[in-house]
């Protein structure tokens, strides 16, 4: 099964520099399972949410279906990666009590991703999916940033993007929807960890093949002008979405 592959290119630089969750995501997601067993974390990347997901879960399943992705991800004793389409896991029916998708649902076959949450899901299972929006930042520096996610590297953002931006509300969703607390991701960055973030973008990528690297360069630039001290470090906070339901 083929899939919209914006990011084997860059997975080391997806590995260093996209952030992790807060562990307040994964100890909601726990607290709704009946039991924590075996976790599932479709389209898992480098493994942000999967090594969390195994703080609180005897076992989780890391699928990716790039082997680039899984290449660079995280080890850690509970998490076994395979490269695997998130349409198609693998895995024995009725083996998981948690199926995640952190950043990745926009990229999959939903109705067929949905037949396999069910396949995969025990009673009561719980699926979430989760993004996170537009990035907001200090206001010294976020005019700059917001420039050029909009109006430089807008027209080359694919359109599963307006998903991300939309909170995922605009997915059919057809399981008993539960409420998610208000929860973001809040890092602490250098001018570097910042601009490294942007070069994992499916946008900066596609404009990098049309206009050549000017264009970034000159917002890294502009953002070191507006950001000051380099090593200045600045809050940067990703607002976080979720659809879950209990199967």
């Amino acid at each position: 099964m083929s899939f919209k592959d914006h990011f084997s290119t860059r997975s080391g630089d997806y590995a260093a520099y996209r952030p992790t969750y807060p562990p307040a995501v994964v100890d909601f997601l726990a607290g709704l399972c009946p039991a924590p067993g075996a976790a599932l974390d479709v389209g898992c990347g480098t493994g942000q949410l999967s090594v969390l997901l195994a703080e609180r879960f005897d076992r989780v399943i890391a699928t990716d279906a790039s082997p680039q992705q899984i290449g660079k991800a995280q080890p850690h004793a509970r998490v076994e990666y395979r490269v695997a389409p998130a349409e198609q896991c693998g895995l024995p029916p009725a083996s998981v009590d948690l199926v995640t998708a952190a950043q990745a649902a926009h990229w999959f076959d939903l109705p067929a991703f949905y037949e396999e949450v069910r396949r995969v899901g025990k009673p009561g299972a719980v699926l979430a999916l989760i993004t996170y929006g537009v990035v907001r930042a200090d206001p010294e520096i976020d005019p700059t940033i917001q420039h050029f996610y909009k109006d430089v590297v807008g027209p080359y953002w694919p359109p599963e993007r307006r998903h991300v931006e939309g909170g995922y509300r605009a997915f059919a969703f057809p399981f008993q929807e539960l409420t998610a607390p208000v929860l973001a991701i809040e890092v602490s960055w250098r001018a570097e960890d910042f601009t490294g973030y942007t070069e994992t973008w499916s946008a900066v990528k596609e404009a990098e093949k049309a206009l050549g690297r000017e264009p970034i360069e000159s917002f890294h630039r502009d953002l070191l002008e507006a950001w000051g001290d380099p090593e200045r470090r600045r809050t940067i906070r990703f607002p976080l979405s979720f659809r879950v339901g209990r199967l």
